[in-house]
């Protein structure tokens, strides 16, 4: 058996740390994939609208996928925004930061860290309505105290 710094379980990356940490990168990797492909294919010949609606559809659970259990730090959350930026950017063909959130607010997309924060709060309401208190306990210490 080989030793290994990461293990993938359910789709999300373990990182060998002192604490319990998790890697985003592949779910990055896996959001530009998708993310390319949609593009690939429509490119230039769809409407921004199309692209985006497909976006927000078929990308953006790609790369939330499984984040709202995970205690992530605020370098994370900020390079998940990062990915959309940068699509944006891909998209209406500019550099400038302050077009690409002029951008976001006229086609009403929202930022994946808001998107998490929101799947966040429904996860934790889920977990305060669990009935098995092993659960909660475990959950509690794996997302708060190993920060």
């Amino acid at each position: 058996m080989p030793w290994t710094n990461v293990i993938r379980y359910l789709g999300i990356f373990i990182v060998q740390s002192r604490t319990f940490k998790c890697s985003i990168d592949e779910a990055k990797r896996s959001f530009y994939r998708a993310a390319n492909v949609i593009f690939g294919k429509i490119g230039r010949f769809a409407s921004e609208e199309v692209t985006l609606h497909l976006l927000k559809i078929k990308c953006i659970p790609v790369l939330l996928y499984g984040l709202e259990a995970l205690p992530l730090n605020k370098s994370q959350i900020s390079s998940i925004d990062v990915v959309i930026n940068r699509f944006f950017m891909k998209l209406f063909k500019t550099n400038n930061i302050e077009i690409v959130q002029c951008c976001q607010q006229e086609f009403c997309f929202s930022l994946p860290s808001i998107t998490l924060a929101h799947r966040i709060e429904i996860f934790l309401g889920k977990i305060r309505q669990c009935e098995n208190l092993l659960e909660k306990r475990l959950f509690v210490y794996v997302r708060y105290f190993t920060l």
